[in-house]
């Protein structure tokens, strides 16, 4: 491979604002792509391949160009770049999306984030039913959660149905003590957690008891009709192909839906097969149905979880393969 070398300067006064507290935003850059960042003063070298240093630059001429519109970056800026450019995208035409791109909750505005989310909000704008799909920590359940409390506040929907499949607890749940809602509780926590983070407790407690909004295990969704509803069923990788089924022959009139899972993170029994996975093939080509995948690039937790995913992928791409044994023991099957 041939390496090329290139030097970009900076203004003194942004050079400091440009590489971010403690260098931050230059360790972000160089984290992304095969090649060497030495910053110096006011200068900036770059070594690498061709294609990766002309990436690079392009991120920093796109820094510099956000950074005398706004006076300031984030961090969210600078990753967001990196994705835009990565993905081979015009930026300015992304970030004029992403700053236009704005969910009104009751609690505050939340805006999209990565280029795949606003492919996401066009999708479910455009479409009844669309199919989010993609690793733990893109903003797949955050973002429905937000489209659906956003549709309830401009009065598109008329309430919020929140499913997920209670796998480990089984069909009919009977076995478990306390009441329906004691029972599903830990397995639904984590749509609660994102409607919280969107509205007080108690607005949210006054929506759930009028049913307004409703956080229900996806067993309980047989033999409903849902009508003028924004619908999201998380997790779906744990739902059977019937349940599947008769998740998506539920939907009524004036209703929206929004289908998340992780394909990687199936907790089915090893022979059930995922409902997530062959809908895929089924619905491929369906007018007014979307298909939306995310990757380890629209992470937006803890900078730990993208390389936590890509451990993850590479480790697979080797061949090996953990099974449980008879005995309940792990081993590695190459």
């Amino acid at each position: 491979m041939e390496v090329v070398e290139r030097k970009i300067r900076v203004a003194p006064t942004e050079a400091v604002l440009l590489f971010g507290p403690q260098d931050l935003y230059l360790r972000l850059i160089e984290q992304r792509f095969d090649a060497r960042i030495i910053a110096r003063g006011d200068v900036i070298l770059l070594q690498g391949s061709l294609q990766e240093v002309s990436s690079i630059e392009k991120v920093f001429s796109e820094l510099s160009f956000l950074l005398a519109k706004a006076g300031h970056l984030s961090k969210t800026d600078v990753t967001t770049v990196i994705d835009i450019v990565s993905a081979g995208k015009e930026v300015a035409q992304n970030f004029a999306e992403l700053e236009s791109i704005v969910l009104f909750t009751h609690n505050q505005p939340i805006r999209v984030k990565t280029p795949t989310q606003i492919e996401y909000y066009k999708a479910v704008k455009k479409n009844d039913i669309v199919f989010a799909i993609g690793p733990a920590g893109t903003g797949k359940t955050y973002l429905a959660v937000a489209m659906a409390i956003s549709a309830l506040k401009t009065r598109e929907v008329a309430k919020i149905i929140l499913a997920r499949p209670a796998v480990e607890a089984g069909e009919s749940l009977g076995f478990l003590p306390g009441d329906l809602s004691q029972k599903v509780d830990p397995y639904l926590r984590p749509l609660y957690d994102a409607a919280e983070e969107m509205m007080t407790a108690e607005k949210l407690k006054g929506y759930i008891e009028r049913g307004t909004v409703e956080v229900v295990p996806l067993a309980y969704m047989r033999g409903r009709t849902l009508n003028n509803a924004f619908v999201i069923l998380d997790e779906a990788q744990n739902a059977t192909t019937m349940q599947m089924k008769m998740f998506l022959t539920r939907i009524g009139i004036g209703s929206k839906v929004i289908v998340t899972g992780d394909m990687t993170q199936i907790d089915l029994p090893s022979r059930t097969q995922s409902g997530l996975i062959q809908i895929q093939e089924i619905l491929q080509g369906v007018e007014g149905i979307s298909m939306v995948y995310f990757n380890k690039a629209d992470v937006m937790r803890h900078r730990l979880v993208r390389e936590i995913i890509e451990a993850y992928e590479n480790y697979n791409d080797k061949g090996v393969e953990l099974t449980l044994t008879t005995n309940g023991s792990k081993e590695e099957r190459q």
